[in-house]
């Protein structure tokens, strides 16, 4: 455990359809942290459609962790993507990162991959923010270039144009179950 960090007690279960509009607030509030990255001090406000967590979380694709008041901490979502499990968000509120969360949550994106026989678990993200690209190489992610794209996932990253999002900051990155199991 890293020096100076408290020990958090959570667990991480399925959502609740009650608390999907909280879940959204959450996403806005760990977004806050990239206001304090000049190269992305501007970027939109760019906060998933209650339509789209609904749809995941009917789906039983959506993940949130709770401290032990049952108060969501983080959360991940993910749709299906040519094959593939897509993470299309994970979020930790600030106060509660650097403490496993957020790896947590991406392992369980991957368990559920791996239990619903998909290759693995793509995503898109900042290339250099270290909460970003830098982490999820940690956990076996790697970044796929635009010609090993597929179909699916080369039209993810052209909608994240569409809604604002630099592109030539951005990465796609791919986990594959074979290799994490």
């Amino acid at each position: 455990m890293k020096k100076g960090v408290n020990r958090l007690s959570y667990c991480i279960r399925l959502s609740c359809v009650d608390e999907l509009e909280a879940l959204l607030e959450l996403e806005r509030a760990a977004g806050q942290r990239f206001a304090d990255i000049p190269a992305l001090a501007e970027m939109p406000d760019d906060i998933t459609p209650i339509e789209e967590l609904q749809e995941a979380h009917q789906a039983g694709r959506v993940w949130v962790a709770v401290a032990s008041s049952d108060q969501p901490i983080g959360f991940a979502y993910a749709s299906i993507v040519d094959g593939y499990c897509h993470q299309e968000e994970l979020d930790v509120l600030p106060a509660f990162g650097q403490r496993g969360v957020g790896t947590a949550l991406v392992q369980t994106v991957c368990a559920y991959a791996v239990a619903e026989n998909c290759a693995g678990v793509t995503l898109t993200t900042f290339r250099a923010v270290p909460w970003n690209a830098p982490f999820y190489k940690r956990l076996g992610f790697e970044i796929l270039e635009s010609p090993s794209l597929t179909p699916g996932l080369a039209q993810a990253f052209a909608d994240e144009a569409r809604r604002g999002l630099p592109l030539h900051l951005r990465c796609v990155m791919r986990w594959q179950a074979s290799a994490g199991q």
